[in-house]
């Protein structure tokens, strides 16, 4: 447990670093608590940065175009980073040895090497690097895990895990277009559907999977919409196998709807996720029961902020491989890394299975 023993009962100071991600508001319009104080916003488009300082009536002395100046005058205790995935690591880069705790938006990073630099920089510096899943407080996926991680539990153990994330599309749906101009960059974003949607079953899998490392990957890619998509893939497959197990991602920019949703299969049940509340199980020997949760029944912290705030305080410590967790998505990065060669390689990718040791 890291635990800063001068922030007390003061607030916790976060800044902004990104302005670009489709879910930077989250922060300002429902993110923030009393208990949080906003010293800090760094974008260097200064066009998007003075449209955030209208639509939110940010104080000019908040807004920097410079993430340097900006770490050192302001002294935050957490970064929120919400720009493009290829830029986490300098921002890791400059904030950690200030001592400086981070929560990037998912994924972790483009690439495993970066990746690996993050994390190396996180335990020199001993801060916290946390990653945001939207699905991380969903209470479907915490309810899921616990129905599989009882003693003795009547599913038995995980043989099948299928994962449906994605939408129409980012230019479909609207994104803006400071957003999709990286996110549809094989540099910026690292990839396309494959690196947007298909780390969220990567990072729920291997929660499921208590971390167990896989043995192999296997992916297939498609541009469909080429001429919206040119320079990466809008539709991936990925089969994730483990030893005793096998996890299936489909990440798309093509379901004719948006969704996030699971099916995961035991030996002597399934569970089945519709969306963020409601599930549907059964085991054998019994009928199907569809059930309504929410994150009170659960104590589970709801917003992605306040969590990043207890985890600064120590008043809350991530259970191992959990989703926010650095050691989940270093593994998560070891996933998405395989598939991406395999997709490449037209054949199965082998893991070496050290990524997070």
């Amino acid at each position: 447990m890291l635990v800063n023993p001068s922030l007390g009962q003061e607030k916790v100071k976060f800044a902004m670093v990104g302005l670009s991600h489709g879910h930077s508001p989250w922060f300002f319009e429902w993110g923030q608590q009393e208990n949080m104080e906003l010293v800090g916003v760094f974008e260097p488009n200064e066009d998007l940065l003075d449209k955030f300082q209208q639509r939110y009536n940010l104080k000019g002395d908040l807004l920097f175009t410079d993430l340097e100046e900006m770490l050192t005058k302001k002294k935050p205790d957490g970064i929120l980073v919400f720009g493009p995935i290829y830029h986490h690591l300098q921002a890791v880069e400059l904030a950690a040895p200030l001592g400086i705790h981070v929560m990037v938006e998912k994924p972790l990073a483009t690439t495993l090497a970066d990746a690996e630099k993050m994390k190396a920089l996180a335990i020199k510096h001993h801060i916290h690097l946390l990653v945001d899943y939207e699905t991380s407080w969903y209470p479907t996926t915490e309810q899921t895990f616990r129905f599989f991680n009882k003693p003795q539990t009547a599913y038995g153990d995980i043989r099948k895990m299928v994962f449906h994330h994605g939408h129409e599309g980012p230019k479909e749906i609207g994104v803006g277009p400071e957003f999709l101009e990286w996110l549809t960059d094989p540099v910026k974003n690292g990839g396309g559907a494959l690196v947007d949607f298909g780390c969220y079953g990567a990072n729920i899998m291997t929660y499921l999977m208590h971390g167990e490392s896989p043995v192999a990957v296997t992916a297939v890619t498609k541009t469909y919409k080429p001429e919206t998509y040119p320079k990466v893939d809008d539709e991936a497959t990925i089969i994730v196998d483990y030893q005793d197990a096998q996890g299936i991602i489909q990440a798309s920019w093509n379901w004719p709807f948006g969704r996030k949703d699971m099916e995961v299969y035991g030996v002597k049940g399934y569970v089945i996720t519709k969306d963020d509340t409601e599930l549907r199980y059964r085991t054998k020997g019994n009928g199907e029961v569809v059930e309504q949760i929410n994150q009170e029944d659960l104590g589970l912290v709801s917003n992605p902020f306040e969590y990043f705030k207890q985890v600064i305080k120590g008043e809350l410590v991530p259970p191992p491989f959990s989703p926010y967790t650095l050691e989940n998505n270093m593994r998560v990065m070891e996933i998405l890394e395989a598939a991406k060669e395999s997709a490449k390689r037209g054949e199965k990718v082998m893991l070496k299975n050290d990524a997070v040791h």
